[in-house]
């Protein structure tokens, strides 16, 4: 991925949240991404679905392109045009955004929602959660599941993760 903007204050950098934000955290670029998942490739594409402005779109489709998410490649020669293809870092973006819109879909009543997940072999609605890969439960819940300094961190960090494991008031 490219080096963080500039944007992030100097204390976040380490903050895995703060640098993936700065990558995918644009409002066009979930929805870019999103096309892509449903196996949308071509500038034209993506363009009719989202409505976008063709400047818009050619900054984003750069930007998801030098990060390694996406790929730029030809796929007609005279006059030659490309297509956007998903890398392997950004197929394993997919759980990150169905799990988005499952969450968004969660506050919605059921007949108001314009887009569900389904088993594509059974059609029935699945519901993604996020589990622990280990022990397969569900990490919802804040109380046991919480975040810790990691060998990278540095003092800023395992500042944070200290004072936060000795409660609010910090004892």
């Amino acid at each position: 991925m490219v080096a963080v903007a500039s944007r992030i204050r100097l204390e976040d950098r380490e903050c895995p949240l703060s640098t993936t934000v700065q990558h995918v955290g644009e409002w066009w670029t979930l929805l870019i991404l999103h096309d892509a998942f449903d196996g949308y490739t071509r500038f034209d594409q993506f363009q009719d679905s989202l409505g976008i402005s063709s400047s818009m779109l050619t900054t984003r489709l750069k930007t998801l392109v030098a990060d390694g998410l996406l790929e730029r490649r030809p796929y007609q020669a005279n006059p030659v045009r490309h297509e956007y293809v998903l890398t392997e870092l950004g197929r394993s973006l997919r759980p990150v955004i169905l799990a988005l819109a499952a969450w968004g879909n969660s506050r919605l009543a059921p007949e108001a929602r314009s887009m569900i997940l389904v088993d594509g072999e059974s059609g029935e609605e699945v519901e993604p959660v996020v589990v622990d890969a280990k022990t397969g439960h569900r990490l919802d819940d804040s109380n046991a599941y919480v975040f810790t300094a990691g060998p990278a961190a540095g003092d800023a960090m395992r500042s944070r993760y200290l004072t936060a494991s000795e409660g609010p008031s910090g004892n």
